[in-house]
């Protein structure tokens, strides 16, 4: 009885760190909130112009900034955000 009980909580524990982890694995570029003033559609597909880009980067905090920058570094990452990493690497650096 007592070896069942010990595999039920391992397997939850495993499954409970599992979650965990992988919640703290986001990109900052599938995070909508952040994403969405940098394009001019809801499906954010279309970006908006380098003007109000600009403006829009500028809004961000610095460490907001450069984890977007980070992510864009992401080579998975960056093929599915191209248009928009190469407007904010060409922002920020």
């Amino acid at each position: 009885m007592n070896i069942k009980k010990l595999t039920v909580g391992a397997i939850a524990l495993s499954m409970m760190t599992g979650s965990a982890l992988a919640a703290g694995n986001t990109s900052a570029l599938d995070d909508p909130a952040k994403m969405s003033p940098f394009f001019t559609d809801a499906g954010m597909k279309t970006l908006k112009t380098e003007k109000d880009f600009k403006t829009a980067w500028a809004a961000m905090k610095p460490d907001e900034q450069k984890a977007v920058l980070k992510d864009c570094g992401d080579t998975t990452l960056n093929k599915s955000h191209a248009d928009f990493c190469a407007m904010a690497k060409k922002m920020g650096g």
